[in-house]
């Protein structure tokens, strides 16, 4: 059996529970047959060994060296989680990741910086599978808000919770991105955590709710900084019994991907899914065995970011007065708020008219 390697970003602003949240992924996912490792904060391992901003000449020199020892840090815990014995499914979980350092950035030293490393935001999101954003406490919780643990902390409660804030913006535009809030105490936010991770892995039941909704503004969400657009191609393909499978062709920024979904319905809103990333000629090849009673759906997805929840809307060719839009929960109660932009006209969970199979039929 080929060895399956996940790469998860846990961040967050200060004090947000990361070295807390290690160890119930290590417990958790170690007894569901992982192999987790571990990748330690850069910015710690420097500040500690005495290499900071305000040892260096300027904050971009500290950075630009931080980001160097991020990229070779991950490499080598690659090829290591490769070489790792017994180990089918490998989890490597980093302590942030190098879209972090944009938080502590302006936007012309970190344009600089990707330009001195070749690097390409868009290329640096994908490097990792899933971006996990624990909440400072500082933000919600502020009673428990210390200093105390790292000696690399300096922040008072309110420069925490601006960088919690620019840590949210900078990792906004990752595909699986999920921010943990810290208004539940910290076992409830753990076990959320863990609950975001699995569900992620395809451990866990993803659950979903969909609304249908008026023709959104379109140019509103096109400037508005807290939403992507993507434009999706999809194919459903041959499938047996209770099983869906399909592919898609996603397109943002000029660069395509090519996804792989399997999904098999458990009830009205719970459904076990697992994506997988293909390259486009295993893309190609699945297209052969395409469904052929259904077209492919063409749609736009804006990918709207509010009160740290994700809303999905996709907005299809066909129609002109109406959308879907879908929310992803970690739980069949938990509550959430929609934006103003977005206008109910009634939920369709589990409306066989409003899934995308039967769009695909019209």
């Amino acid at each position: 059996m080929p060895k399956h390697i996940t790469k998860i970003v846990i961040t967050g602003g200060p004090c947000a529970g990361k070295t807390t949240g290690m160890g119930w992924i290590k417990k958790a996912f170690t007894a569901m047959g992982y192999s987790v490792i571990f990748i330690p904060e850069t910015a710690t391992e420097l500040i500690s060994g005495g290499v900071a901003p305000w040892t260096l000449n300027s904050v971009f020199d500290y950075q630009l060296c931080q980001m160097k020892l991020q990229i070779h840090k991950e490499q080598i815990f690659e090829e290591a989680a490769e070489k790792l014995l017994d180990a089918d499914k490998v989890i490597i979980v980093c302590d942030r990741g190098l879209i972090d350092n944009k938080a502590y950035m302006s936007g012309e030293d970190y344009n600089k910086a990707f330009g001195q490393l070749d690097l390409y935001e868009q290329d640096v999101l994908n490097r990792y599978d899933a971006v996990f954003h624990l909440e400072s406490a500082a933000k919600g919780a502020e009673e428990f808000y210390t200093l105390r643990g790292n000696a690399a902390r300096t922040e008072t409660a309110e420069e925490a919770s601006a960088i919690d804030d620019r840590l949210i913006a900078a990792w906004k535009n990752h595909p699986h991105f999920r921010v943990i809030e810290s208004k539940k105490g910290i076992k409830d936010k753990m076990k959320q955590l863990v609950s975001e991770i699995a569900s992620f892995l395809g451990e866990h039941f993803e659950i979903e709710r969909k609304f249908l909704i008026e023709y959104p503004d379109i140019s509103y969400l096109d400037s508005n900084l807290d939403c992507r657009k993507i434009k999706i191609v999809q194919t459903y393909l041959t499938s047996n019994g209770g099983e869906e499978r399909r592919v898609r062709c996603i397109e943002e920024d000029g660069k395509n991907f090519y996804i792989k979904t399997v999904k098999q319905k458990i009830d009205n809103i719970k459904r076990l899914e697992k994506e997988t990333e293909i390259p486009e000629e295993e893309y190609l090849r699945l297209l052969e065995d395409a469904d052929k009673s259904k077209k492919p759906i063409n749609k736009t997805r804006y990918c709207l970011t509010y009160k740290n929840k994700c809303f999905e809307i996709d907005v299809y060719p066909f129609w002109q007065d109406k959308a879907i839009a879908e929310i992803e929960l970690s739980d069949e109660t938990e509550e959430f708020v929609f934006p103003d932009c977005i206008k109910v006209i009634k939920e369709v969970t589990g409306d066989d008219k409003y899934k995308n199979t039967t769009l695909a039929k019209r």
